[in-house]
């Protein structure tokens, strides 16, 4: 009987746990479209409405949030449909392929408004579009996470796994969250500018989930319990009560997804109306995610001397520090702008990593039959903080008395909406993440050799 391990430990891995190339490269692939997907619409989406359908920014917080309260809906019953695809065809890509297959049409449509609607009109058009836009993420997204758990055992090859997967999610937000905005520019703005933008990003969108969803197939899960044909909710929330790492895991994440949310729907924002140039946005991302690529390997080799948690910590803290020094950007030259938003990049990089790194620990710990229930809670949460991202921002703009706007219209702003902008993008981000730290505090990391779900009081 051997003792298990902890999971800050270095261990060998078993021959028998490693990935194939082939699947390392399908499972990074995926995060083009999760990356994509979850960085354009929060990063322009609020801006598209209010400053493009000229929506009042009250309006446009209903029109962000709804079909993200579905996606919140679903994503649980989409886990459980995917635990019994596992259990009965021992693989989860039938659902992959299909959300990839359908979320361009969604995606498109929601920057194709017509031409002449009005405002009320509009916000309907984009609220429908984008709900079926999210039910095909959801498809895609749900079983997509769940996948490390099911593709090995071994603790240090999951962390080998996410890191590749983490490099391409930087490298897509990099590109669809700089070149997307560059590419509605380059189109001539407005309308036909934001169709451009959405077919051509619907395409890699498309590329990459299909990309996994080969790459991966074949590849049978280790073996399973057969788990009781619960509903995603009662699967979920029950494991959400009992597994406590998983609890505490799930919080951390959801504040740091919200963090994250905000700075990036108030980012244009900043660009337009702090920074003076809509153009901003695109060197805003390449400061925020270019470090990413860099310090990627140097997240993964410092996580395996001080165990994953630790890692996160030390992230959290630093885009804490750099998101603090952001609240004087009105008073700070332009380029200081840029290299605190690099320190921000350098720090979100592990903040990306650690979270999806220990979510597999955590799933093998809590049995792997409930890896579907567990990734649609997740997945739920992640999205319930990115989509509150914006709301929030709108909130704050609406509270500041932020006029909304036609594409060819230029209008000037109260202080209080500049206010507004500049707190949006930095102090609320980072009382965010703090709140992350202090929940962060509570957890331990569950021991990697244990196949038995750990049960702990709250």
């Amino acid at each position: 009987m051997t003792t298990p391990r902890r999971a800050g430990a270095r261990e060998p891995t078993d021959p028998g746990d490693r990935i194939s190339r082939r699947a390392v490269a399908g499972y990074a692939a995926g995060s083009v479209g999760t990356g994509g997907f979850g960085t354009l619409p929060g990063l322009v989406l609020a801006y598209y409405l209010t400053d493009t359908l000229a929506v009042p920014a009250l309006l446009a917080t209903f029109v962000v949030i709804v079909p993200k309260v579905w996606d919140v809906l679903i994503d649980p019953l989409v886990g459980a449909i995917s635990d019994r695809e596992a259990r009965s065809r021992h693989t989860r890509t039938r659902l992959m392929a299909i959300g990839a297959l359908t979320l361009p049409v969604g995606f498109v449509a929601t920057f194709a408004a017509p031409i002449g609607l009005s405002p009320q009109a509009a916000a309907g058009w984009v609220v429908v579009a984008f709900l079926l836009a999210t039910t095909s993420f959801s498809l895609f997204q749900v079983p997509y996470i769940a996948l490390p758990a099911d593709l090995t055992d071994g603790y240090e090859e999951r962390t080998r796994l996410l890191s590749w997967r983490i490099a391409v999610l930087a490298l897509t937000i990099l590109l669809v969250g700089a070149g997307g905005p560059a590419l509605r520019d380059l189109a001539g703005g407005g309308h036909l500018g934001y169709l451009v933008m959405g077919m051509v990003v619907a395409g890699v969108l498309m590329a990459g989930m299909l990309a996994c969803t080969i790459g991966v197939a074949g590849r049978r899960p280790p073996p399973a319990e057969q788990a009781p044909a619960l509903s995603g909710y009662l699967e979920g929330l029950r494991t959400l009560r009992e597994h406590r790492p998983y609890r505490i895991l799930l919080a951390v994440f959801v504040l740091q997804a919200l963090a994250t949310g905000v700075m990036l729907a108030a980012a244009q924002y900043v660009a337009t109306y702090t920074l003076d140039s809509q153009a901003a946005l695109t060197f805003l991302f390449l400061a925020l995610v270019g470090p990413a690529l860099v310090v990627m390997p140097l997240w993964t080799r410092y996580a395996a001397r001080v165990g994953k948690a630790r890692a996160l910590a030390s992230a959290s803290v630093i885009f804490l520090v750099a998101a603090l020094s952001l609240v004087a950007l009105p008073l700070l030259p332009t380029w200081w702008v840029y290299v605190a938003v690099g320190l921000a990049g350098v720090a979100y990089a592990g903040m990306q990593l650690f979270p999806l790194a220990m979510l597999p620990d955590v799933i093998t710990t809590a049995g792997r039959q409930r890896g579907g229930a567990m990734s649609g809670l997740w997945t739920a949460g992640e999205t319930a903080g990115l989509a509150s991202g914006p709301v929030i921002v709108l909130l704050m703009l609406a509270a500041g008395g932020f006029v909304s706007s036609g594409p060819e219209e230029v209008v000037s702003q109260p202080a209080a909406a500049h206010l507004a902008i500049v707190l949006a993008f930095s102090l609320v981000p980072a009382l965010l993440v703090l709140a992350s730290l202090v929940v962060l505090r509570r957890y331990r990391e569950p021991e990697v050799g244990l196949r038995e779900p750990e049960v702990a009081g709250a």
